[in-house]
């Protein structure tokens, strides 16, 4: 919740906000203040969802004039691609990169990861290659579609 406090409060001062990794989708819903300590009854743990930032984020964006420009991720399974689309309209934002967890040359623990950029505009595919590369691409569709909104100022 201290996140979230935080993020919305300098969203509002941002042109673009990218959000990188969901910070945990539950939390404890009674945290202990002390060691829980073992016994040999077995032990429940209650877990509540915790604030979805994006998704508030995508709330709080200017509609007219796209500031601030919200990225964000979609790391799926199956069909990610579809899950990404439907995570990017449910959420309100305007890029989401996906990429598929389950390749072993992309993704996590590796140096390299591939991604399909998803926009209203188009969808771009960014082959295997250096994450920083990765990066890069997501920079440069960001860039351009600023760039686009700067040209024509009225957003549908």
């Amino acid at each position: 919740r201290e996140i979230q406090a935080a993020v919305m409060q300098g969203a509002v001062r941002a042109d673009v906000v990218v959000m990188a990794a969901a910070v945990a989708d539950y939390a404890p819903a009674e945290p202990s203040s002390n060691k829980v300590a073992k016994t040999d009854a077995p032990l429940t743990l209650r877990l509540d969802r915790t604030p979805d930032i994006l998704a508030d984020l995508g709330k709080m964006t200017s509609r007219a004039t796209g500031v601030p420009l919200l990225v964000g991720f979609a790391a799926e399974t199956g069909n990610g691609i579809e899950k990404a689309r439907e995570k990017r309209t449910r959420k309100g934002i305007d890029l989401i990169a996906t990429n598929a967890v389950s390749r072993a040359d992309a993704g996590f623990d590796v140096p390299t990861n591939a991604v399909t950029i998803i926009g209203d505009d188009e969808e771009q595919d960014v082959p295997v290659q250096t994450k920083e590369r990765v990066a890069a691409a997501i920079l440069d569709r960001v860039e351009r579609l600023i760039r686009s909104r700067a040209a024509s100022p009225a957003r549908a």
